[in-house]
């Protein structure tokens, strides 16, 4: 047994040496499947990130309507949008959507 273990020892030593490499190729944190799943961290860190920048422009332009030159069309369009005010002897309906998907 010994002596086949000799012979065969340059075999054995590469074949686990083999497994080891490709193991560690596929699995680990610099392996294949990490490299997918950081890849996918990244992509959806870059739509956020778009997200995030059309909200700060969209808010920047409301912002910008209620500075110094105020934009009374925009004032009444919100006080009207969040307080439900209206002029005198206008009716406001409020239009509830309840459908219900069977």
């Amino acid at each position: 047994m010994l002596k086949r273990l000799k012979k065969n020892y340059f075999i054995l030593v590469s074949t686990f040496l083999i497994l080891y490499f490709f193991f560690n190729l596929l699995s680990g944190e610099r392996g294949l499947i990490s490299y997918f799943e950081k890849k996918q961290t990244l992509n959806d860190l870059k739509e956020e990130k778009s997200l995030l920048i059309n909200q700060i422009k969209a808010l920047d332009f409301k912002n910008s309507l209620l500075s110094d030159n105020l934009d009374l069309d925009y004032v009444e369009t919100l006080i009207r949008e969040r307080f439900m005010f209206g002029k005198k002897n206008e009716k406001i309906y409020i239009i509830k959507n309840n459908d219900k998907e069977n």
